[in-house]
């Protein structure tokens, strides 16, 4: 493969604008070959800002041969139908989240994948701000003992909007697909685990017929639980903690970090509070490289077909259990 990956982009979004593009080309490994746009206007307009010689529509992008990875960042609708070409025509996925709106359409995805031998992976950038690491290390180190709760919100006030596809079902709208599936992924990533019951109400816009927030309870092996909440409707937060036997962790910055923010860890122990300062990094930039390093390694990665199916499964059962009001086991 060559030493750059060939990007294509699929979806003129406004995340794409202002921060997976700029991350494809500012990062080493990778560049920007091609935008994809129903709009062939918009394309080309895109095009234009990045300094792109090739644009068309979204077959076109799947139809270049340069191309060697496609980024994906259209209504989750239409996530199944896209993902599901660039397979067919030997592209890489990046697909934004939620990547799905069930465990059957990740099933069908991960299936063309397998078939075609690419990769795909749900772009939680989060993950790659070094900030969790640190988490995760100074849980490894036992400084706060066994870890036993999971809690985290995520929200802020949305302006209610018919051009915005999160206030449309019928693309998949909604504050869990769009904000809820964050916690979900970073309860499994604290954890190391996947959860094996669910309790969910989800607060439904009768009007819009879209969740517009919610609360969760997973429950783990070894009498662990995840504390879920998110919002369309509340003051803004970004946060998660773990509370351990011998103190407690919190994180006030934890998903949407803007590049140059620098962010803090607290460790509560002893009925003291330390902060762990964390430089400013640019979040996009390190899940670009991760990618990058992901296609560039040809072996076969379970762990990225487990990680996109566990979460489209538990999103499922989280929906299941808001629907019937009751505890749903989740088998994997």
């Amino acid at each position: 493969m060559k030493s750059k990956i060939q990007f294509g982009i699929i979806g003129c979004s406004s995340i794409a604008k202002k921060s997976t593009i700029p991350a494809i080309i500012e990062n080493k490994n990778s560049e920007l070959g091609m935008i994809g746009s129903r709009s062939i206007q918009k394309a080309k307009k895109f095009a234009n800002e990045f300094n792109c010689n090739q644009f068309g529509n979204y077959d076109d992008v799947l139809n270049n041969e340069n191309i060697d990875a496609v980024y994906i960042s259209l209504p989750i609708n239409m996530h199944e139908k896209w993902a599901i070409k660039a397979a067919k025509a030997g592209k890489h996925i990046l697909c934004e989240k939620s990547a799905t709106l069930s465990y059957s359409s990740a099933k069908k995805i991960i299936k063309e994948c397998k078939n075609n031998n690419v990769k795909i992976v749900e772009n939680f950038v989060f993950k790659f701000h070094p900030q969790h690491k640190k988490f995760l290390d100074i849980i490894k180190q036992n400084t706060i003992g066994n870890i036993h709760t999971f809690s985290s919100k995520y929200g802020f006030n949305l302006f209610h909007s018919k051009k915005n596809f999160r206030f449309n079902k019928q693309f998949g709208g909604g504050a869990l697909n769009d904000v809820g599936c964050y916690l979900i992924s970073a309860s499994t990533f604290i954890f190391k685990d996947t959860p094996i019951s669910v309790f969910c109400n989800l607060e439904i816009n009768n009007k819009l017929k879209i969740d517009t927030g919610g609360s969760i309870l997973l429950t783990f092996s070894k009498n662990r639980s995840a504390l879920l909440s998110f919002s369309y409707e509340n003051y803004f937060q970004s946060t998660y903690e773990v509370w351990g036997v011998k103190g407690l962790m919190k994180m006030e910055r934890a998903f949407n970090v803007p590049k140059n923010m620098k962010t803090t860890i607290f460790l509560n122990k002893n009925d003291k509070i330390k902060k762990i300062l964390i430089p400013g990094v640019n979040q996009f930039q390190l899940s670009i490289e991760n990618f990058c390093n992901k296609v560039k390694n040809k072996s076969k990665n379970n762990n990225l077909e487990k990680e996109f199916l566990n979460q489209a499964l538990i999103m499922n059962a989280i929906r299941k259990s808001s629907k019937q009001h009751s505890l749903i086991k989740i088998k994997y």
